[in-house]
């Protein structure tokens, strides 16, 4: 098994590409080593001192790490966990997890806006977003502005916020005219 890595734009994350399918569906984020106890994956990754949190799309593993560690320290360990992961044939996520971040449910009478800013996220935003290893979902529009989570690379990305005001907020003002403006959400 050969696993290749890339660097994301936020220098505290580095992108696995293992070469097979990570999550056949969705993406999951897990911001902390509790979290990432849903997968056994993510429970062996945390295990490599210096990793502060684990983000699943596809084909990759986003890694992020604490700024007082090196890539060129942890990077080998981190290869050598997601290599005996998939050469252990477990799954990648825990039976009772289920993992993939959908888009919440919004009904009313924005519900034509939020289909459209949906629509946009998914065939313009996410598929760029996830070629710097991280994924962003939409959590809400109210009055104008939409709001917006960003996860892997893209949290804590030192260029997330341009992202979000030059890049998808100038996208969606555009395309929809109702949309005014653009916020991050913590989750």
């Amino acid at each position: 098994m050969f696993i290749q890595t890339e660097s994301t734009p936020n220098p505290a994350t580095l992108k696995f590409l293992p070469g097979q399918t990570v999550l056949e569906a969705g993406t999951a984020d897990f911001p902390t080593a509790e979290a990432g106890e849903k997968s056994p994956l993510a429970k062996r990754i945390f295990a490599v001192n210096g990793v502060t949190g684990v983000f699943f799309g596809n084909d990759f593993v986003t890694v992020t790490k604490s700024d007082d560690v090196q890539w060129d320290h942890i990077k080998p360990a981190i290869l050598g966990a997601v290599m005996e992961h998939y050469q252990s044939g477990q799954p990648v996520m825990g039976a009772d997890s289920a993992g993939a971040s959908g888009h919440a449910e919004h009904s009313g009478e924005d519900a034509d806006i939020v289909n459209q800013i949906k629509d946009l996220l998914d065939s313009r935003v996410r598929p760029a977003v996830a070629q710097d290893g991280g994924d962003i979902t939409f959590h809400g529009f109210d009055r104008g502005v939409v709001y917006l989570h960003m996860q892997g690379a893209c949290a804590g990305c030192p260029s997330s916020t341009l992202t979000l005001k030059m890049g998808i907020e100038n996208l969606l003002r555009h395309y929809i005219p109702e949309v005014t403006e653009v916020r991050p959400v913590a989750v």
